[in-house]
């Protein structure tokens, strides 16, 4: 459909984009200019929702029709069974995490992950337990939060390079984030490409996999510490485990994801009340922190969902299609695109689910356009904004990490962290090499069509 032949309507209308461009140049100016003031988490003090807002009212502003004409358009898009079905898993997967956190599952987890590690794997280890502690609850941020505290003092005493031990943390966090059922990335990688949770997890765990073993491996032999001391006993209770490992049980026999997280959440409240953590009302509380605690990715999804059909609905879609076409020359390019994209975005707004949001539908046509695996789109947009957001001095992950490695006084910056960080780095590698030798085509005979 390229070439001199195509009609105006046929390459779109680029102003079409100009609800994204201005999220964009306000989140990422707002996070400059209080970088600059040397503002603390500068890329996290302009709310993110506030400047899609921002990009809704400006959406409003294209077309000719009425008000009441543009907000159909717009309601159509946020209503979207996609982005209806992405709300209900959110919520429902923060409710999980805070139930299973306040019951003391997050501090069990860690506490027995690092008692069973010999003092000389310790970096490998911290690797692996970040990894099932992301995986298992779905953020990076809580774990670098519940972890690094722990991780950082051991390391001190082990004799451990402290921005090393962190970027262990750091990168089996990304691990996790990227390959977690309950992950707001995965879930909005995989609404918008229109494939299953499970699916997209096994085309994805192919290349997470050995870019895992190949860090676990360098981590084992460039993190031993200089002075090999007993950890000490941590307390644990591996009842308090048992909601984490149920649910990813779970989710990987193909369970369905409503029923997954429901589970989850009731399984892990019960043992909280046996154990004297919760009560009844506190549970319920915590639900409702739970719900509250989504609410970022809950507005953002909302409002995106609406801007995308207004966007796409004015010919904003059409034209950017129209331009990658010209740098895309086929299936290998058009994921070349597909990842380069996100990783842009993900760069401009320092956060992986507003990336992925934001490219999702963009991603989606081009996908649709190239015969390209929607289970695959979705691995590259949730592998390559992880990438970046585990990797940019900026995102909340370093910046989380460092403040608190600093606050148990173990001053370490940010940049000196990013070299250390090699899941991430590794990733990429094995992400790229995907495209060009695509070892991780699971499933090609059952490929799956995109949902109507």
């Amino acid at each position: 459909m390229g070439g001199a032949g195509m009609n105006a309507s046929e390459k779109g209308n680029g102003f079409a984009l100009l609800p994204f461009v201005v999220f964009i140049i306000i989140y990422l100016g707002m996070g400059v200019y209080f970088s600059i003031q040397g503002v603390d988490m500068a890329f996290y003090q302009f709310p993110s929702v506030t400047a899609m807002f921002i990009a809704v009212i400006s959406a409003f502003f294209l077309g000719k029709e009425s008000i009441s004409e543009k907000f159909k358009i717009f309601s159509k898009g946020a209503a979207n069974e996609n982005v209806m079905t992405m709300l209900i898993i959110y919520i429902l997967a923060g409710a999980f995490s805070a139930v299973a956190s306040a019951m003391g599952g997050r501090d069990a987890t860690v506490n027995m992950g690092i008692s069973l590690i010999p003092v000389e794997f310790l970096t490998a280890g911290i690797f692996i337990i970040s990894a099932f502690l992301g995986t298992s609850t779905g953020t990076s941020v809580g774990t670098i939060a519940a972890i690094i505290p722990i991780a950082v003092g051991i390391g001190e005493k082990a004799g451990i390079s402290i921005p090393f031990i962190v970027a262990a943390c750091v990168g089996g966090a990304m691990f996790g984030d990227n390959l977690s059922m309950i992950s707001d990335t995965t879930i909005a990688a995989t609404r918008t490409q229109g494939c299953e949770l499970k699916d997209k997890f096994k085309v994805n765990f192919l290349i997470a996999l050995p870019a895992a073993i190949v860090t676990f491996v360098l981590y084992l032999f460039f993190g031993r510490p200089d002075v090999v001391s007993s950890i000490g006993n941590l307390d644990y209770s591996l009842i308090k485990v048992f909601p984490y490992i149920l649910v990813l049980a779970l989710a990987l026999l193909g369970t369905n994801v409503f029923i997954v997280l429901i589970i989850g959440i009731f399984s892990a409240g019960l043992i909280g009340i046996f154990a004297g953590n919760l009560t009844v009302v506190s549970l319920s509380q915590q639900i409702w922190i739970g719900f509250n605690n989504m609410n970022e990715a809950f507005f953002l999804a909302l409002f995106c969902g609406g801007i995308s059909e207004i966007a796409a609905h004015y010919g904003g879609i059409t034209w950017l299609i129209h331009k990658l076409r010209v740098m895309i020359k086929g299936k290998k390019s058009a994921e070349l695109g597909i990842s380069a994209l996100v990783s842009l975005v993900d760069c401009a707004t320092a956060n992986n689910t507003i990336a992925i949001i934001i490219t999702g539908d963009i991603s989606k046509n081009i996908s649709k356009e190239y015969d390209i695996d929607p289970r695959r789109s979705a691995s590259l947009l949730d592998i390559f904004s992880c990438v970046f957001q585990g990797t940019i001095p900026y995102g909340a992950q370093l910046l989380t990490a460092s403040a608190l490695a600093s606050k148990f006084g173990l001053p370490v910056s940010m940049i000196e962290i990013v070299p250390y960080v090699w899941y991430c780095w590794i990733l990429a590698v094995f992400a790229l090499i995907s495209i060009y030798i695509p070892y991780d085509n699971w499933g090609s005979s059952k490929k799956q069509q995109f949902e109507k």
